[in-house]
């Protein structure tokens, strides 16, 4: 289902540690979600080419930024990856689950 919108899990991952924390630095994603660097700088890479995102760099740190469209799916995405646990977990008792 996020594929529909040109996303993977790990980008997903990322767009969720930016929408309650806007600006975050680079280094306090991959500590968030405990990636290295190359995984996350090539995550960031594609999701700038989407336009999801933008970098801001200063001397201290390499910050990340969401886009207009990125906050757009923050009012679609939550809703349908809820939809998609609930679906995987559907005839589970809330004790195994």
């Amino acid at each position: 289902m996020l594929a529909s919108f040109g996303l993977t899990a790990f980008p997903w991952l990322v767009l969720c540690c930016l929408w309650p924390e806007d600006g975050l630095p680079t280094s306090s994603i991959g500590d968030k979600l405990q990636q290295v660097g190359g995984t996350l700088t090539g995550a960031i890479d594609r999701m700038e080419e989407r336009g999801l995102v933008r970098r801001e760099r200063d001397s201290r740190d390499g910050r990340i930024w969401l886009t207009d469209s990125a906050r757009e799916l923050q009012d679609v995405l939550p809703p349908l990856v809820a939809e998609i646990r609930d679906r995987a977990v559907e005839g589970i008792s809330e004790a195994d689950r």
